[in-house]
């Protein structure tokens, strides 16, 4: 069994502690834990809180330079992917895969060159907003939001990314913003760390509708683990993330299901606590009778063909 996991915020915490190591640490995702779990590709988002850093483009590039330089210095266990291919190469080579990506949009401030440039430093997926709006759309973490889509920018950038060959991200995006991508993007997107609305009423999650949808456009949404979007409490537990698989299987189908645990950007106590813990979870599933060809699906297959299609 292998895992592909689609964000964690591992590099903020790197960034805000030099004394820490993405070889080991006490994170919930770190090089010798990624080896647990059989890790074949970790997304590694670059946060940017817009109120802390409104100089979001600075503070990305600052982030990219911690990235480079672990991967630098781990480069016997870790490699940087820039395409599905290159991840096959890396797996050849016994090295976990890291794709690098930006959580919040304004990170661009408003230039398709900085999408281009960020595309040449190895960025391979965007998600398009955090929890302010920006250049590109609106957030969903208030009502008043979610039926703003996105702006003409963020229609050219979902063009862009279509054309360099990155993957869209609507995770946090507006409801209307994610129908906007949906029109508008001519392959596969996904919600990197979302979960079921039906299941946990939170704005975070995705509606049934935008659930079908995005298995019928081939696209992905990783299970996030954080309690609050799971069942609403401070307790995030393994029966909620089956509850949420299960209805999304029902509703969506194998095909739309990943994971997305969103690691180390989670204030709530977990069961899950670590990726190296993450066979909990595989249990789990075969205790509540999926088949090992489904969990491999939610586990790695279904991004990975994400990853074929976009990159």
């Amino acid at each position: 069994m292998q895992i592909i996991d689609l964000h964690c915020d591992t590099i903020l915490h790197l960034m805000d502690k030099p004394e820490l190591s993405l070889q080991n640490n006490n994170l919930s995702v770190d090089i010798k834990k990624l080896k647990a779990a059989k890790g074949l590709a970790q997304f590694f988002a670059l946060f940017i809180d817009l109120a802390e850093h409104p100089n979001a483009l600075q503070r990305c590039l600052a982030m990219i330079d911690i990235f480079y330089r672990e991967m630098e210095a781990n480069s016997t266990a870790i490699a940087l992917a820039h395409s599905y291919q290159e991840l096959l190469s890396h797996q050849q080579a016994g090295k976990i895969g890291a794709f690098l990506t930006i959580e919040e949009g304004g990170a661009l401030e408003g230039r398709l060159e900085n999408l281009r440039n960020f595309y040449r430093l190895g960025i391979r997926l965007l998600t398009l907003t955090w929890n302010y709006p920006n250049e590109i759309g609106y957030p969903n973490c208030k009502e008043a939001f979610r039926t703003k889509g996105l702006t003409q920018f963020g229609q050219q950038v979902v063009k862009e990314m279509n054309q360099l060959g990155m993957i869209i991200d609507v995770s946090h995006l507006s409801d209307q913003g994610f129908y906007d991508v949906l029109a508008l993007s001519s392959k596969p997107f996904v919600a990197s760390h979302s979960n079921a609305r039906a299941v946990c009423n939170h704005g975070r999650n995705l509606t049934d509708d935008m659930i079908r949808r995005l298995g019928e456009k081939g696209g992905v949404m990783g299970i996030n683990f954080c309690g609050e979007f799971l069942g609403g409490t401070e307790f995030s537990k393994m029966d909620d993330m089956v509850a949420h698989i299960k209805h999304i299987y029902n509703v969506g189908g194998i095909e739309v299901l990943a994971l997305g645990t969103d690691f180390d950007g989670i204030e709530s106590k977990l069961e899950i606590a670590t990726i190296g813990e993450i066979d909990t979870l595989i249990e789990g599933l075969r205790k509540n009778g999926f088949t090992e060809r489904e969990i491999d699906k939610i586990a790695y297959k279904n991004t990975l063909r994400v990853i074929q299609e976009c990159l």
